[in-house]
């Protein structure tokens, strides 16, 4: 978490992507020699900061074709508190860089992945989940990025000036919710979430809605995110196991935060521009404030996931959606939602989609397949393990409503 916030500030200081990486790498190197024995320092990230900006100094120094560059980037980096903007309204630098990764001589798709792998600490494995995609075709999307970035000299303008902020903000929006929605739920590791990022994740958020309080799209970005972090307590059992929403401990939930998130919600349907995260704030609100499983709207859910939709294609809320429609109408209208969500082989969550409603419908064996194809995506070990018990265990129909309680 402090790579990111390192990364942006050195990034800030001497314009260049590729130095502010490399010298965040080599104070990471550095501390991983110096604190097992001097133990670690009371604020890490300032010394991270510290020790990185002398060795991209180093850098520069060694590097520089022209004088004046190396003397202005001298200046930055021993300077005790430099900011080449003083104007702009944007004073985090992790959000800062952000705004810059999402220039639009980028696609979107490169943005969000650029801003993902550096500012985050994401891996390209987990990045590439998030886009349904391989592994090798997003290492090759980041490396262009930032061949890009360098080429256009893009770091050299640092970040948009306040007024180009809105035409970057559908890419930052999107950059924000993966951040959080990667802590949420984690595609691969040990563990189930993780908790840290996903608290960066309504940091950011909530960092956006502060800048922009008049864009109802922040506002729909931060109640969505504040309403699902509401229920992280009560996920895991004691073991380590995954809790379904409906077999969650609702006492549990941090109801101050739901009605946070509800106000947010109406504050920005007020400003009368939906738009998809108020969408998504919606349906996760509705889900947060059913005081038991079994009084959740779901026919409501399943009609926001249609309006969803009409936002354009996207995979994930057709299956999300199919979840919803297989409470509200049956699982063969379900599955019927489910077989228009292509692009999906690779993420596990569809294929338990699939088997959970294969499985209401009586359909055992072709359920039973779904799940070994889920198996197949290499989903977290958390994930896998609740895969496994249920392979295990389809002797018959499970309990209705599916796994999208697992999923938000």
């Amino acid at each position: 978490m402090e790579g990111g916030r390192v990364v942006a500030t050195l990034f800030r200081m001497t314009g260049d992507l590729d130095v502010a990486e490399d010298a965040f790498a080599d104070a990471a190197i550095v501390a991983f020699e110096r604190w097992p024995v001097d133990g670690i320092p009371e604020r890490p990230g300032a010394w991270l900061t510290t020790v990185a900006r002398r060795k991209a100094l180093d850098h520069l120094r060694r590097e520089a074709r022209r004088q004046t560059l190396e003397q202005q980037a001298s200046e930055a980096l021993m300077a005790t508190d430099p900011d080449p903007l003083p104007y702009h309204t944007v004073r985090d630098d992790q959000l800062r860089l952000i705004f810059t990764c999402c220039h639009p001589a980028l696609v979107r798709d490169a943005q969000v992945a650029l801003a993902l792998r550096v500012l985050c600490g994401l891996t390209t494995t987990e990045i590439a989940r998030a886009f349904l995609t391989s592994d090798t075709t997003m290492g090759q999307r980041i490396a262009r990025a930032k061949h890009k970035i360098k080429a256009n000299r893009i770091g050299i303008g640092r970040v948009p000036r306040d007024a180009e902020l809105s035409a970057r903000l559908p890419g930052v929006l999107a950059v924000v919710h993966l951040v959080f929605t990667t802590g949420h739920h984690a595609p691969v590791g040990s563990e189930l979430q993780r908790v840290d990022l996903a608290d960066e994740g309504v940091r950011l958020a909530r960092l956006l809605t502060d800048l922009m309080p008049d864009e109802a799209e922040c506002l729909g970005l931060l109640a969505l995110v504040e309403s699902v972090h509401a229920r992280r307590s009560t996920r895991l059992d004691a073991g380590g196991e995954a809790v379904l929403l409906r077999d969650a401990d609702r006492s549990q939930w941090d109801h101050d935060a739901i009605a946070e998130a509800s106000a947010l919600l109406e504050r920005a349907l007020r400003l009368g521009r939906v738009g998809p995260y108020q969408v998504q704030a919606a349906i996760s609100c509705l889900h947060s404030l059913a005081a038991t499983a079994d009084a959740t709207d779901w026919v409501q859910i399943a009609e926001l996931y249609g309006v969803l939709d009409g936002f354009g294609a996207n995979p994930f809320v057709r299956v999300n959606r199919a979840v919803a429609v297989g409470e509200a109408d049956g699982p063969d209208a379900g599955l019927e939602v489910l077989a228009t969500a292509e692009g999906t082989d690779g993420w596990h969550f569809a294929h338990t989609v699939r088997a959970d409603l294969l499985a209401r419908s009586g359909r055992a064996d072709e359920a039973a397949a779904a799940l070994r194809a889920a198996l197949a995506c290499a989903p977290n070990d958390v994930d896998r393990r609740l895969l496994e018990a249920r392979l295990a265990g389809l002797t018959g129909v499970p309990d209705a409503q599916g796994v999208h309680d697992h999923r938000r």
